[in-house]
Parts: structure tokens; sequence; C-alpha cells
């Protein structure tokens, strides 16, 4: 008699595990599809009148892309959680020399994010990218994949918007002119009062005095992030140093009280440390992170001593990579670091939301263990929490709708026809000097996959700055200590210190586990299950080995294969200008010019020491944006990080039998590297153009 009764209890254990993890994503699924979209035709693209560069753009249009208007607008206003400013902060937020709104459509064109008009779907008329999120009950302005993602491409007075394409933005500027603006809303009193009355007309702050706190505390965070961050070499436009910043808020976030103080005795008085630390306890939350850098931050001196001893340099600024088939790789990120299989994806894009903003709310805590209980070490053991804003959720979505993103076509209305017989020869060329790195793929196919080829640094030859970075940095690992992570050869036990790669991985990692704690309990704990089921089975993309000419990783060095870089398929590249992982060749006709022009006159074509960058108009027939002809930055191959050595496939004569390893670069960046020559025969004029009219047809 007593068996009908245990299987009646187990089946109603199954009924219960139904009702809270299977039943619940699907609610979650259909009510995904219900969702209210947003169909503007135009996908809320507006142009400004005066452009700071005077590029030209009486009309914006959409390439064909696979993308409807409404899948455009989803990505540009789904949040991811990032949380960089109180949202009615933005709002009001005047530019620090002029009462005009610091989100005017002019002051954000001129950091060269993309202005937009009011739809259903952003009804503040947030610029491509910007977008409310809300956190523990708070709103906040931070961005979305799409702030950094999508580009415009100016032709003749046409604007082409192109989703998934590298933004031109400055992101370092506008944070500097961010920081700017919110000091002088601390400083001055009549900016002040001003942003004060206005944020309250708003009504999301109870008083006047929140809202001054907040004023205080924000300005501090973006002037202590920006100093921690801080580069010797100027970002400029499209591109930053983004694994920089996301390494360097891993580490802030990963400290614990004793390692802290470690640090700060060491660039710190006895008093300043004991005043410093006062009423903090061994877990750190954000609150006590802001005293912390409130007391320490006397002057800017002191953090800057801190930078140095917690913090790694951020001076390897890369262009923002295209997405387009970005679903589709076996590695993505410029060195190989993320393999795509299984949670990959859920990873990197953690570790991006980590970069810009996200809160992080990560300590140790205990939880219930039986194994701790049998070990006679009591009911709970110690465990790190993962707990942050990081939209998970919204992240595996955004994801699933990259697979049916596709590169655009040169479009022959507006820039002209191509010759079908350049093409014919430049397919010929491109099989002989390209392919082997740069795959072709059917773009337009749902089943086509991107194999990434990796190429050491030494054969390769381009700036070695952020690869080498990756590598060479450690970081304290806090509360992440005598933990291990996986690393492809064996485990990493984590020490004192660590490589920032393997505290990256462990956190993320972290992350991606943790239910949503800003949600309830049946809603966390099923939208996390169901998040992990999907990413884990839904990914077409399994775990692989990595392709092309790099150094394997070992036990001794389990991250030595990030010292490469990748050649990925060139499908629309045409429209993701300037060139080479750092930004740092205007053209791709520049690209296939030698680094250091050559002592013939006859011949003394070679790619730009200087040139400008800033301008969206694009250069038909070089096919790279506009690089000259106006005041814009200044991008300087000669200084750190800004090489545009290397890949010198087809731009140099090949060495003969028994000569030496011609030098193509002496630029102070890659001086370490031992350069070799291409053995390729060295193009003609007319076969770089060639190439270049195939290269636009891709």
């Amino acid at each position: 008699m007593k068996l009908p009764k245990i299987k009646f209890k187990i089946w109603h254990g199954f009924l219960l595990l139904a009702l809270l993890f299977i039943i619940p994503p699907l609610i979650i699924t259909l009510a995904q599809r219900w969702e209210v979209s947003d169909s503007d035709p135009d996908r809320g693209a507006m142009t400004v009148k005066q452009d700071v560069f005077g590029d030209s753009a009486g009309k914006i249009v959409y390439l064909e892309q696979n993308w409807k208007p409404e899948q455009s607008l989803w990505f540009y206003t789904t949040t991811q959680g990032s949380n960089l400013l109180p949202y009615d902060f933005f709002l009001v937020l005047e530019q620090a020399d002029k009462p005009v709104l610091f989100r005017s459509d002019e002051n954000i064109n001129s950091y060269r994010y993309l202005p937009q008009k009011k739809t259903s779907s952003n009804p503040d008329a947030l610029p491509v990218g910007f977008v409310k999120d809300n956190y523990l009950g708070k709103d906040y302005m931070g961005f979305t994949c799409a702030a950094c993602h999508t580009a415009q491409v100016n032709f003749k007075g046409t604007g082409m918007r192109i989703d998934g394409g590298p933004a031109s933005a400055d992101m370092q500027g506008f944070l500097n002119g961010l920081t700017a603006a919110m000091t002088a809303v601390r400083d001055k009193p009549d900016v002040q009062q001003r942003f004060v009355n206005a944020v309250m007309k708003l009504g999301a702050y109870s008083s006047e005095a929140d809202v001054i706190a907040d004023i205080k505390t924000y300005t501090l965070r973006l002037t202590s992030y920006n100093i921690i961050n801080r580069s010797a070499v100027d970002y400029g436009y499209a591109r930053l140093d983004a694994f920089g910043r996301i390494y360097n808020r891993t580490l802030e976030h990963l400290l614990n009280r004793q390692q802290l103080k470690e640090v700060l005795e060491n660039v710190l008085s006895e008093e300043e440390v004991k005043a410093a630390l006062e009423g903090i306890g061994q877990d750190i939350s954000s609150a006590d992170r802001d005293k912390i850098i409130e007391r320490v931050a006397t002057t800017e001196k002191n953090i800057a001593k801190l930078r140095r001893e917690l913090f790694i340099k951020g001076d390897a600024p890369v262009s923002y990579p295209f997405l387009w088939d970005i679903a589709q790789h076996d590695y993505v990120q410029w060195n190989g670091l993320g393999g795509n299989g299984g949670l990959g994806p859920l990873g990197r894009n953690t570790g991006e939301v980590i970069g810009v903003f996200g809160s992080l709310d990560w300590h140790e805590g205990k939880r219930f263990s039986l194994t701790s209980l049998l070990a006679g070490q009591g009911w709970t053991k110690k465990v790190v929490e993962y707990d942050s804003s990081v939209n998970t959720q919204n992240l595996r979505r955004i994801e699933n709708q990259l697979t049916e993103l596709q590169s655009p076509k040169w479009p022959e209305e507006i820039l002209g026809k191509l010759d079908q017989t350049r093409i014919k020869s430049g397919k010929v060329l491109f099989a002989k000097y390209c392919v082997s790195c740069h795959a072709e793929i059917d773009s337009r196919s749902p089943q086509r996959r991107v194999v990434a080829n990796m190429m050491q640094l030494e054969k390769i030859g381009t700036d070695p700055t952020m690869a080498n970075n990756s590598v060479d940095y450690l970081g304290y690992s806090g509360i992440l200590r005598n933990q291990y992570v996986g690393a492809g050869v064996g485990d990493v036990l984590l020490d004192k210190k660590a490589p920032i790669a393997a505290l990256l991985t462990k956190a993320t990692l972290g992350v991606v586990t943790t239910p949503d704690a800003d949600k309830g309990f049946i809603r966390r704990w099923s939208e996390w299950l169901h998040n992990i089921i999907q990413a884990l089975f839904g990914n077409e993309i399994h775990d692989s080995n990595k392709h092309g000419d790099y150094k394997p990783d070992t036990t001794m060095t389990p991250y030595s294969s990030l010292q490469a870089y990748k050649g990925r398929s060139l499908n629309g590249i045409w429209a993701t200008g300037p060139y080479l992982h750092n930004g740092s060749v205007p053209t791709l006709y520049d690209l296939l010019l030698p680094s250091i022009c050559p002592t013939d006159p006859q011949d003394a074509e070679c790619r730009p020491t200087i040139f400008k960058v800033g301008s969206r108009e694009l250069d038909a027939e070089k096919v790279g944006m506009k690089s000259s002809g106006y005041e814009g930055y200044n991008f300087d191959t000669r200084l750190h990080g800004n090489s545009n050595c290397g890949h010198d496939y087809g731009t140099l004569t090949p060495r003969g039998p028994g000569e030496l390893p011609k030098p193509t670069c002496v630029h102070e960046a890659d001086t370490k590297l031992p350069k070799e020559s291409s053995d390729l025969p060295k193009l003609t004029k007319q076969q770089r153009l060639d190439l270049l009219e195939y290269l636009k047809s891709l």
C-alpha cells in the first residue's frame, strides 16, 4: 500500500517542477512575442542641420540587411543592464559651457553617436543605443549594443544607416564631456539649482537633498573612471580600448577589504588608510566603494597612484567590430578571446555590459552546503555572489536576433556601378593573396559558418598592444582568490594576483549562472533556467579548436594563443573603415600599400602616417572614410598603440634567396617583433584597383 503513495508524491514533484520551471518560460516566450513593436518606417533616423565635420546627409536610407524596421528599433532600444547615470539626470543635463542640453542632437552628433526622433519605443528621442534601464527600482540611462555597433556612411548627401556596423563614436570624448557637465552642476551654484529644479519636476526624486547627493556620487564615479582609464594616446573616433575598460571594471569589483587595505598601504599614509576604510566591512558594496573613492580621491594624484597599483593601462584602442556573422563565428574578438560555443555568447555579452557600466554587486556570502556540514565545517560554506544589473534574458535575445543580420551590399544606385571585368580579375587576386586568411562565405545563407583564422603577432606584424595586454597583465584576484578557472589546457588556480583573462572568464561565468536578483523568485529562477537551456542547447556553434598559425596554449602559458589576431570573412568590408584592428589605415586601397614609402620616386605610394578621422563621408574610390580636408582628429600612426605596420601581403617586393627579412616598420609599438616580408609578388597599381573592386562586391 505504500508504493502507490510514493509514486503519487513523485508525480506531484514532477508537476511542481513543471509549474515552476517549464510553464513560466513558455509564458515568458509568448509574452515576448506579443511585445509592442515599433515599426516606424524611418527607424527613427534623423539628421542634423550643421555637422561638426561638414558632412552632408539630407536623407537617411537603410540598406537591405534582412532586418525589418521593428527589428532595428528593437535592437536600438532593448536594455542590457547598463546604468551610467540616473535617467532624469541625463534628460535635463546641460553642456558644461552653455545652457544647452547635453543630449541635444548637435552635441550627440559631435561625438558621432546617431540622433533619433521620438518613436513609440523611444519616447524621449534618445540616440541610437541609448536606453532607459531600471535596476532595484531606480531608472538609469545606459547603453545597448547598438551604440557602438550601428554605423552611418554618407555619400553626396545620402546617409546610409548600417545595422551592426562599427560606430564612428568617440566614447572617450563623450565621457569626458559628460564628466565636465556633471562637474559644472556640482561646482556652480546657479547651474546646480537649475539642474535640481529640472530633475525634481520629472518626479523620480522625493527631495532636493537626494538629487544633490547623487550629483556628488555620479560626478565622482565618472571622474575616477576617466582617471583610471586614462590613456597617453587619445582614442579619437571609431575605436575604444573596450577590453582595457572591461578588465578594469572587473578588477575594481573583485577587490575585498583585505587586498584593498594592502594596496592602500602601498600608496597612502597609515592615517589615510585608516580613514579610507573606517566603517567598511569585509564585503565592499557599491555604496562602500563610493565612500572609499570619496575619501581617497582628495587629489588626482592619489587616484593616479591607485590606478598604477590596481588597474591596467587602457592604451590599446581597437575598432568596433562589425556584428554581421558574429553569431556564426567559432571564435570572436580581435584576438580570438571568446569561444562562441555553448555559453560563450552569453559570457561575451556579459563582459560587454560589465564594461558599459552594468551595476555589479559582487560579494562574498554564505550558503547552505551539505558537503560543508558532512565535513564538520558547519551548515554553510563561503561562496561568491554575482548579483548585478546584467540582463542575461535580453542578451540572449539580442544574440538570437543577430543570427538573422546580414552584411550590406555595395548600393550601386548610390555609390555607382561596379566594374564586372575588374571584379573577375580581382577575384583571382583574392584567391591568391587573401582567401587563406579571409574565407569566402555565402553571406545570405542561414547555414553559413565562419572559421576565424588566427595569425600570431610575429607573422601578421600589426600593432601588438591589444593582444599583448590581454596576456601580459595581472590583477588582484580579491574575492576570487584560491578559486579555479578552466583554461582549455587545465585549470588555473587564482593566486593573489592572476591573469586578467582568467579573472574576467571566472567573473562573467559567475554572472551568467546567477539568477537575476532584481526579479521575483519564480520569474528569476524560471528565466534563469530558460536562458541556460536555450544558450546550451539552442546554440548551433559548438566548442572547437582554433584554426590558423598561432602559438598554442600550454600548461605553462595557458593564454599564449591570445597573442594573435583574427582574419575573418570580408563581406560588407566596404562599410567598415578605418582598417586593421586598431583603425590605423584609413582606406582599403591604403591597406594594399606598404607602411613605409619605397625609395623609388616612381612608385612612392604608401600608407599615410597621419590622417583625419571623424567624417562619415565615404571615399568610394579608395573605399574608406574621408581622411583629409576637414578639422577632425589627427590619427598619428607613430604613437604607441597606433602602428599601421604589418599585413603587408602584396605590398613589398619579395626577398631573394638568401636575403635577410626586410623590415617593413620601425614604429615604436612593434620594435620588439621580428619583421618578415611576404613572399607574394608585389601588386601593381592596376591589380590593387582590381582587388579593391572585388572587395567592394563582397
